[in-house]
């Protein structure tokens, strides 16, 4: 059955899939991926700082030029280090009783869980310990009006956006991006109703709605910490560097049995670029009842 495969094609529809299907890592800068090619290999992402502006009135205009000063250099270095790897077989009876197109059947599903793994290392990233925290300690969220140590979703997605536009990310041409999880988008809905007026866009990618200016998006990667807590991150697509540069496929016959075989890895990591540009909003969720 799999003779007839080209690790290549196979490969190149693997990818094509994965990235249908991630959420968290389709809103990474991916601007670095042909950088880097084998496992542990690193990529410097380049960037400087802002150079200080000094104003003048019409009578300094003969003043000293300010002193020559040296821009910082803001570039970081991301190693990617994580691996997905999957290696199966199919009997040959049992590919024999199977209906329907197999190879198709098999991408889908190998890629769903290579993109699952992407995503958790997103998302991993995303609430880490050196990511801007929104509150000081975890709220509960609610959908309606909130008492002491609670807060709205629509509130949360308000101080969010507030706290990204105070750091200047500006208020057109980028995109803010919130991901919720299933619990968190209930909540959401029930206090959205029926103001929707961007939520007839297509699904895509955990797309499920515009806030404002933030598209929600709903995944069931989101950190949730052992103690129940759950990690919201709102950020933009430029703050979070991904890259997935190789996925590698082998289509093989193995000598201890009768089936067909694939066996293949994907390299991936990902780290936060822009921390101005992300905030981690930690909460509690009531028990749906």
């Amino acid at each position: 059955m799999f003779q007839n495969f080209i690790p290549n094609v196979w490969a190149a529809e693997i990818m094509a899939e994965v990235d249908r299907l991630c959420v968290f890592a389709a809103d990474c800068n991916r601007d670095f991926e042909g950088s880097v090619k084998k496992m542990g290999e690193s990529v410097k992402i380049n960037g400087v700082g802002s150079p200080t502006i000094t104003v003048i009135t019409k009578g300094q205009r003969k003043s000293a030029m300010p002193a020559r000063e040296q821009i910082e250099d803001t570039s970081v270095i991301m190693y990617i280090n994580q691996m997905a790897i999957f290696n199966y077989g199919i009997d040959d009876i049992d590919a024999a009783q199977m209906s329907g197109n197999v190879k198709s059947k098999l991408n889908q599903k190998t890629s769903a869980r290579i993109a699952s793994e992407m995503d958790k290392r997103v998302a991993t990233v995303c609430a880490g310990a050196d990511v801007p925290k929104l509150f000081a300690s975890a709220k509960e969220l609610v959908s309606g009006a909130a008492g002491e140590g609670e807060i709205n979703i629509l509130t949360l997605l308000d101080l969010a956006a507030q706290h990204l536009y105070e750091n200047d990310v500006p208020t057109t041409g980028v995109s803010i991006v919130a991901t919720l999880s299933p619990a968190a988008h209930r909540l959401y809905v029930e206090a959205y109703g029926d103001k929707d007026t961007d939520n007839h866009e297509l699904m895509k990618n955990g797309r499920v709605g515009m806030y404002h200016n933030i598209v929600i998006k709903m995944s069931n990667n989101t950190v949730k910490d052992a103690n129940g807590q759950q990690h919201i991150s709102i950020r933009t697509t430029e703050a979070v560097a991904f890259a997935n540069p190789l996925t590698h496929t082998e289509a093989y016959r193995p000598e201890d049995g009768f089936e067909d075989a694939i066996k293949g890895y994907s390299l991936y990591d990902a780290m936060v670029v822009l921390p101005k540009e992300i905030v981690d909003a930690i909460v509690t969720i009531p028990a749906f009842e």
